[in-house]
């Protein structure tokens, strides 16, 4: 009997240490808490200087192509034969139709008898006038004579003039009876079928250059002024540009290289735009003319401006704000003007110095007053966005499981277990020492 209320004391003296332990602890923890100040926070602070921000623009725009014609007919008669197949690439004198040629053959061989038969009145005509002349120099003609010899040999002159015109005209015509391709490209659909009559401006069919494309687009002002600043110190040519035709299917985008060819020197007025055109290699015709694309300049950006990474922003009660360091490495909430996004950059109007200390890593986190451990930004925004978007993808999925609980969490789920363990061991505990006040009694 002794031996079981030996038993059940120990067990009894382990559970109040217990709990004295437990509570001399939370009383520890809670004066901690009170009294002490919380640790700096390590995170990544950048000092503003003014420094030269790249643009990442695109201008949408629609394909072209300059050199592109339309074949008209140029003489009168039947078309007799096309030399090509609809969709095939040609190139530049290929010949394409011919109009008649016979036709024009014969009125070329007309106009040069014509021009022979005028050489040769030329000829006689001078004979007569060398002729009159010596007689008249013997008294033997009279002077009106001389003279109408003169005259008939400077209009058989004349007939000889005319001729020559009208035979260059007849043979403009036989080469026009053969319709040759002016510039290389895809030729389309024939608008006109062998044996139909044509006249001059009847429309034949259409050559389309695929190689190269020009680009017209409209630039903002700003980065049309930006642009003409980098001219000063170099061809305009060598402003590199790159393409990007989107498919519908949502395959990924076609992209072509190519170079600036023109920038407008007056702004739109009713768009604040100046135009600008590149030219693109095209080669395997991957991109046609028509297709709504879009154009990247490269090498644009914003010299000596203010800027911080994007991730550096949050949202305050008077706006966008960052977070910038005092002496004592505390962050104090800064509203700021913003200029234009540049890539993973925020360029900053107003609102912030350079010399100034922004916090740049995870600012979310923070609220004003929060003692801060600045470290070292390396400088690349990028990088920084990445891993921040990295963290968070973490977070997302690790939330969706038991192993990605926070250590908050996950402490009071084995408390709860031990509560219940606890409830489940009691009624065995009290059976004991039960049973061990009867024994005494007995």
């Amino acid at each position: 009997m002794k031996t079981t209320m030996t038993r059940g004391r120990p067990w009894a003296a382990l559970a109040a240490a217990l709990l004295l332990a437990g509570c001399g602890q939370d009383e520890g923890q809670s004066d901690a808490q009170a009294g002490g100040q919380p640790p700096a926070k390590p995170i990544e602070v950048a000092e503003l200087a003014y420094q030269d921000i790249p643009l990442d623009k695109s201008y949408p725009s629609k394909l072209m192509s300059e050199q592109e014609v339309t074949l008209v007919a140029r003489v009168t008669g039947v078309l007799e034969e096309r030399k090509f197949e609809p969709g095939d690439q040609v190139e530049k004198g290929d010949s394409l139709y011919t109009i008649e040629p016979d036709l024009y053959e014969a009125t070329v061989a007309q106009r040069e008898a014509d021009l022979a038969s005028a050489q040769a009145e030329v000829a006689r005509a001078d004979r007569d006038a060398n002729r009159f002349q010596q007689l008249a120099a013997q008294n033997s003609v009279s002077r009106q004579q001389v003279d109408q010899a003169l005259a008939d040999a400077r209009v058989a002159r004349a007939s000889v003039a005319q001729a020559e015109a009208a035979l260059k005209s007849a043979q403009l015509d036989l080469n026009y009876a053969d319709v040759t391709a002016p510039v290389s490209g895809v030729i389309g659909l024939s608008e006109v079928n062998v044996g139909n009559l044509v006249s001059p401006n009847t429309e034949l069919a259409t050559i389309t250059p695929l190689d190269p494309l020009e680009v017209r687009f409209q630039m903002p002002q700003n980065d049309a002024f930006e642009l003409r600043r980098q001219l000063e110190d170099m061809s305009i040519e060598d402003i590199v540009a790159s393409l990007e035709a989107f498919s519908s299917r949502g395959e990924a985008p076609t992209v072509l290289s190519g170079h600036l060819d023109f920038l407008g020197s007056r702004v739109d007025a009713e768009t604040s735009t100046v135009q600008a055109e590149a030219t693109f290699a095209n080669p395997d015709g991957a991109v046609l003319p028509g297709q709504y694309v879009r154009v990247k300049i490269q090498g644009l950006a914003r010299f000596g401006v203010l800027a911080v990474p994007e991730l550096a922003l949050t949202q305050g009660l008077m706006g966008p704000q960052v977070y910038v360091l005092d002496d004592d490495n505390v962050a104090r909430a800064r509203p700021v003007q913003l200029g234009e996004l540049a890539g993973p950059w925020q360029i900053i109007l107003d609102g912030v110095e350079p010399g100034e200390r922004v916090v740049v890593g995870d600012p979310g986190s923070l609220k004003p007053g929060t003692p801060i451990d600045p470290q070292p930004f390396d400088g690349d925004a990028e990088a920084l966005m990445q891993a921040a978007q990295y963290d968070e993808q973490q977070a997302q999925q690790g939330g969706q499981g038991g192993a990605g609980q926070a250590p908050g969490e996950q402490a009071e789920a084995a408390a709860g277990e031990g509560a219940d363990q606890a409830s489940m061991e009691a009624p065995q505990g009290n059976q004991e020492a039960e049973e061990a006040e009867g024994e005494g009694n007995e």
